[in-house]
């Protein structure tokens, strides 16, 4: 944290992980929404709201209301902070974190979100888009160049097939699965290409709010995803170009016709290119008598989870494999993730002192070192 993190005083909150739903029985998928909606139909939460999972790249802002006028040379308590989960700076030129900051604490200031708060400094937490903004290397070094390699190996390798059928060798079945790779392999280079566009600087890059985490005094996880759906809202007018809103749908999960709906919503979404959805009790913040339920489970959609697992994954054989994935360890890491953040919060809005925020703070980074698959 000393070597690379943002300036302490900046550093107020990490956000938690996010487990995914249970493993769907369904053929040809891996996530389901009904598996998210049984999960808060046992633990007796029965009005959820299903948020568009936006696919780029997690970030928290720490908005001063100073940083309307203020530039680099300005003390970095004076700037705010856009940081990622590990606590960086999200960019690595601070004049474009400034020019950043600035446009959103304008856009804060013009939606009157400092005056209502009676704050002059919001934390909210976010995604980049796109993608490609910040996972660059990532994507060209990783995704990329698999598709690359697949897409001048199958080819070839079915045309010689194609040429040994026309010769009477019997290769028919190998063909057959050298042509489904192929078109997977194509799959998989359309679906991490739907998360990439060029920026430059803050030329296309856009900024999708969902949680107002704090302000002066105050923390918001009590308040219903409703009304931080509608901070955003109030953003995204002041600052169309910049804030992007977050589509959802709400849920009872003791109507079959809600859930039908919502499930209908999710598949048109995935089928469309969309990542997926985050399912969340729409009264935010939830106990039971087990203790916090989990704040959010996701549900990625069938060609999303073909970056993660592979151009493969959906064939039969692989698909039964990944069946049993453990999820236990990662719901576990989420829900301790997320009470020492919301802990670290109440810390910081009430005024104590920085290292007592720092041990939530530090207690998350801590956390996410421990050994967990990275694709769940």
């Amino acid at each position: 944290m000393s070597r690379f993190a943002i300036p302490p005083q900046q550093l107020l909150y990490l956000p938690p992980t996010m487990s995914p739903s249970a493993t769907s029985a369904l053929p040809g998928l891996l996530e389901h929404p009904a598996e998210a909606f049984a999960y808060y139909r046992s633990e007796g939460i029965s009005h959820l709201v299903c948020q568009e999972k936006h696919m780029g790249s997690r970030a928290v802002a720490l908005v001063r209301r100073s940083d309307i006028t203020g530039g680099p040379e300005r003390p970095a308590s004076e700037r705010g902070a856009f940081y990622t989960r590990t606590g960086r700076a999200f960019f690595s030129d601070l004049t474009v974190t400034t020019a950043f900051l600035s446009r959103l604490a304008s856009a804060a200031s013009d939606a009157g979100l400092f005056e209502d708060l009676s704050s002059d400094w919001l934390l909210l937490d976010a995604e980049l888009l796109p993608w490609s903004a910040k996972a660059g290397d990532l994507i060209r070094n990783q995704y990329a160049a698999v598709g690359a390699a697949a897409r001048a190996a199958l080819p070839a390798a079915v045309a010689a097939l194609e040429r040994a059928v026309d010769r009477g060798l019997d290769v028919g079945e190998l063909l057959s699965v050298q042509r489904k790779r192929e078109r997977r392999a194509r799959a998989f280079t359309d679906a991490y290409r739907r998360y990439c566009w060029p920026t430059a600087g803050m030329d296309g890059v856009a900024l999708a709010p969902f949680q107002l985490l704090a302000a002066a005094g105050a923390t918001f996880h009590d308040r219903e995803h409703a009304w931080h759906l509608s901070i955003v809202d109030r953003l995204a007018a002041a600052a169309p170009e910049l804030i992007r809103c977050t589509e959802h749908r709400y849920v009872d999960v003791s109507d079959p016709a809600s859930e039908a709906a919502a499930t209908e919503w999710w598949t048109a979404s995935t089928q469309a290119g969309g990542e997926g959805m985050v399912v969340k009790p729409a009264g935010n913040l939830s106990r039971t008598r087990r203790g916090l339920v989990q704040p959010g489970l996701k549900v990625r959609g069938r060609e999303y989870l073909r970056i993660i697992y592979g151009p493969d994954y959906t064939s039969t054989e692989n698909l039964e494999r990944l069946r049993s994935r453990n999820l236990g360890r990662k719901r576990g890491l989420a829900q301790r993730e997320y009470a020492l953040g919301l802990e670290g919060l109440e810390r910081a809005a009430a005024g104590e002192p920085l290292w007592r925020v720092h041990e939530c703070v530090f207690a998350v980074l801590a956390l996410e070192s421990e050994p967990v698959d990275p694709r769940l």
